[in-house]
């Protein structure tokens, strides 16, 4: 079983298309939408192809009009954007963000799998980075042999309780420092982190000029490019 695991797309459509690898499942944790200029298209390829998702914070906020809760230094952005994502996504798009699961079980290879886009315990909202102390109570909580997660857009491959703790990183918006989607695989009994480059400057193009405030689109183009508004 080969199975490619997406997370934090964030209507990125050239950094998804990037992404060559073949599948036979495709799962994706969560935030198909904000941030990107093709939140339309990502959402759609996502109902299209996507064997599981689950529900993230930036999904939850554009099905339910509410606010997504992200970092502070993240939040004008978010919300410029996520008028603009609302604008674009018809009541049906809408409708199946909201309709998403927090979290997912299943098995595959003769393991046991836990889907969730920020921590078992709070799925959407929760930071958790590699290492956290906190990992150790999240980990033991759980019935699973994986758990695979996202939300801080930072990949790593930790082991806690006996369990595999994934996060592939973000496909649309990556904060490790440069321009290039994230991801994982899943094959032969492990899970692999990828990445690969994409059309930067086109994205950049598209968001530079979308009807936003300019500098709330510079930072937007700083952030793909760097992993941080300034």
């Amino acid at each position: 079983m080969r199975i490619l695991i997406l997370s934090d797309l964030h209507a990125n459509l050239e950094a998804l298309s990037a992404i060559s690898e073949s599948w036979d499942e495709l799962w994706i944790l969560g935030d198909l939408v904000n941030y990107g200029p093709d939140p339309v298209e990502v959402v759609d390829f996502a109902r299209r192809h996507a064997t599981r998702i689950v529900r993230g914070n930036h999904d939850h906020a554009l099905g339910f009009g509410v606010d997504p809760a992200c970092s502070a230094a993240f939040r004008e952005m978010a919300a410029a954007m996520q008028s603009y994502t609302e604008s674009l996504l018809d009541g049906e798009r809408k409708a199946f963000l909201r309709n998403l699961p927090l979290v997912a079980e299943c098995e595959a290879d003769g393991k046991r799998f836990f889907l969730c886009h920020a921590t078992p315990s709070d799925p959407l909202y929760r930071y958790l980075a590699a290492g956290a102390a906190e990992w150790s109570r999240e980990a033991t909580a759980v019935d699973a042999d994986v758990i695979l997660t996202g939300h801080t857009h930072i990949p790593f491959i930790d082991e806690c309780a006996g369990k595999t703790i994934a996060n592939p990183g973000s496909v649309g918006q990556p904060k490790h420092g440069e321009p290039r989607a994230s991801y994982a695989v899943w094959e032969e009994g492990r899970v692999w982190l990828k990445s690969v480059p994409y059309e930067f400057a086109a994205t950049a193009k598209k968001i530079l000029s979308l009807p936003l405030d300019r500098g709330i689109a510079r930072q937007l183009v700083r952030v793909l490019e760097q992993g941080a508004p300034g």
